[in-house]
C-alpha cells in the first residue's frame, strides 16, 4: 500500500443536514440500525450509572478517611485487575461471543461495585477493587467490536460520538442531582450524613447501569461474514490462542495508547480530590462542576467528527491532545478557583473528545477478524500503564502537591501529541471522518 501523507478529498455532503440544524434528519442519514439503537439503549444505562460512581467514589473514600496513597493504592488496584483481566475477557468473547459476555458484565459489574460501598477498609477496599475491575474490564473488550460491526466505515464516527455524548448527558444531570441532594433531603426533614447519601447514589448508581440488562438480553450482534445477519458472533477460532499476532498497526497504537493512558489515570481519578482538598471547593460545588464537565463535553462530543473531517482523523487527535496538555499545565500554574475550574472543564473537553478518534483509528486500521484482539490488547496495554500511573500520581500528589505534579503531567501529554503525530499519522490510511 502507497503511503499517502495528505488527507483524501473529504465526500461531498452538501444539503446533508447537520445534527444541529436537524437532528432527526441527521440520524437517519446515518443510517443506524435497529440492533445498534438495542446496544446504545444498554450502552447508555451502563455509562449513566457508571459515570456518576465513579466521579462520587473517590470522594466517598474521602469522607471514610481515605487519602491520596490509599486512594491511588485503590486505583491502581482497579486497573491492575483491567490488566490481568483483559486477556482472558479477550479470549472469552472469541470463544463464547460478545453477547454472553456482555451479560455476564452488566450483572456482575455493578453487584461487585455496589459491594465496594460497605466495606471501608483499606485492604478490602484494594481486593474488591481488583474483583471489580476483572468484571468492568469485559465491557471494554466487548464495547468496540460490538460497536464496529453494529456500524459501517461511513457511520462508525458518528456512532462513537453519538454514544459518548448522550451518555455523559445523563451524567451532567447525575452529578448535578449528586452535589444537592444532600441538601434536598435535609429540606425533606431527613438527617442523613454526608458519607451515607454518599453511599446511597453509588448504590442506586449500580442500579441503573444492571437495568441496561434488559436491553443487552434483547441484542443481537450480526456475525463477521453476513453483514446484515442478526445471528450473533461466532467464535473466531477452535483453539483459544489462535489467531493472537499483533497487527503491524498495533506495534505503533498501543505504546502511544497506552503513555495516553497513563496520562489520564494520572489525574483523572484524583481530580474531584484536587478540587476539594487543593482548591477547597464545597461537595455541592463540586458536583455542578462535574455536571458542567459533562455538558462540556456533550456539546463538544457532538462536533468531534466535524473537527475530524475538517483537520484529519490523525491531525484532530493531535490538536486535542494538546488542548489537554496546555489545560494541565494552566492548572498548575494558577491558584486562582475559578480560572483553574475553567482549565479543567477544558481539560476534560479535550481528553474526552480524543477518545472518539482513538478508537475510531483502532478499529479502522484494524481487520474486522482481529477487532477483539485489538480491543483486548489496547484495554491491557492502557491498564497496565494506567495502574502505575495512578498509584505513582497518588504518591506524587501527596509528596509534591498538585501544581509541580500537574506540570510534569502535562509535559508528558504534550510529549505524547508529538510521538503520535510522528510515529502514527505517516504509516496510517487517513480516512476521512463524516460529520
Amino acid at each position: 500500500m502507497d503511503v499517502l501523507l495528505q488527507q483524501p478529498a473529504a465526500p461531498d455532503t452538501r444539503g446533508a443536514d447537520s445534527f444541529w440544524s436537524n437532528p432527526l434528519a441527521w440520524l437517519r442519514q446515518k443510517k443506524l440500525g435497529r440492533a445498534f439503537w438495542v446496544f446504545f439503549t444498554a450502552a447508555f444505562f451502563f455509562d449513566a450509572g457508571f459515570a456518576v460512581y465513579f466521579f462520587l467514589f473517590n470522594l466517598y473514600l474521602l469522607d471514610c478517611g481515605f487519602k491520596e496513597r490509599a486512594i491511588g493504592l485503590v486505583g491502581g488496584a482497579f486497573t491492575f485487575g483491567t490488566v490481568l483481566g483483559t486477556l482472558p475477557a479477550g479470549l472469552l468473547a472469541r470463544k463464547i461471543g460478545v453477547r454472553r459476555l456482555l451479560v455476564y458484565c452488566f450483572v456482575a459489574a455493578p453487584l461487585m461495585n455496589a459491594v465496594r460501598t460497605l466495606w471501608m477498609v483499606e485492604a478490602a477496599q484494594v481486593g474488591f477493587a481488583f474483583l471489580a475491575a476483572l468484571a468492568m474490564c469485559t465491557w471494554g473488550v466487548c464495547y468496540l467490536p460490538a460497536i464496529a460491526r453494529l456500524t459501517t466505515e461511513e457511520n462508525r464516527a458518528s456512532a462513537f460520538g453519538l454514544i459518548y455524548s448522550v451518555s455523559i448527558g445523563t451524567s451532567a444531570l447525575g452529578g448535578l442531582v449528586c452535589g444537592y441532594l444532600p441538601q434536598w433531603l435535609r429540606m425533606a426533614g431527613f438527617a442523613m450524613q454526608g458519607v451515607e447519601v454518599k453511599r446511597l447514589i453509588l448504590q442506586v448508581s449500580c442500579g441503573i447501569a444492571l437495568v441496561g440488562l434488559i436491553a443487552v438480553l434483547r441484542l443481537r450482534i450480526p456475525s463477521q461474514t453476513a453483514p446484515d445477519g442478526l445471528a450473533e458472533i461466532q467464535p473466531l477460532d477452535r483453539s483459544w490462542f489462535g489467531g493472537w499476532r499483533l497487527h503491524p498497526f498495533l506495534l505503533r497504537f498501543l505504546p502511544l495508547m497506552a503513555l495516553w493512558s497513563a496520562i489520564l489515570a494520572a489525574f483523572t481519578p484524583f481530580a474531584n480530590v484536587y478540587l476539594a482538598r487543593d482548591l477547597h471547593i464545597p461537595f455541592a460545588r463540586i458536583g455542578l462542576i462535574f455536571s458542567s464537565a459533562q455538558l462540556v463535553q456533550l456539546c463538544l462530543g457532538l462536533l468531534t467528527p466535524v473537527v475530524f473531517r475538517l483537520l484529519g482523523l490523525i491531525n484532530g487527535i493531535v490538536a486535542t491532545q494538546i488542548a489537554a496538555a496546555v489545560a494541565l499545565a494552566s492548572m498548575a500554574g494558577v491558584r486562582d478557583e475559578r480560572l483553574a475550574v475553567a482549565f479543567y472543564l477544558t481539560f476534560s473537553a479535550a481528553q474526552w473528545m480524543s477518545n472518539p478518534g482513538l478508537y475510531n483509528l483502532l478499529m479502522t486500521e484494524t481487520p474486522d477478524k482481529e477487532r477483539s484482539t485489538a480491543a483486548a490488547m489496547t484495554l491491557l496495554c492502557n491498564a497496565l500503564a494506567g495502574s502505575a500511573a495512578t498509584a505513582g500520581a497518588g504518591i506524587l500528589f501527596a509528596r509534591f502537591g498538585y501544581p509541580l505534579t500537574l506540570l510534569g503531567i502535562a509535559l508528558l501529554a504534550l510529549a505524547a501529541a508529538i510521538l503520535f503525530r510522528i510515529l502514527i499519522a505517516p504509516q496510517s490510511r487517513n480516512v476521512a471522518v463524516q460529520p
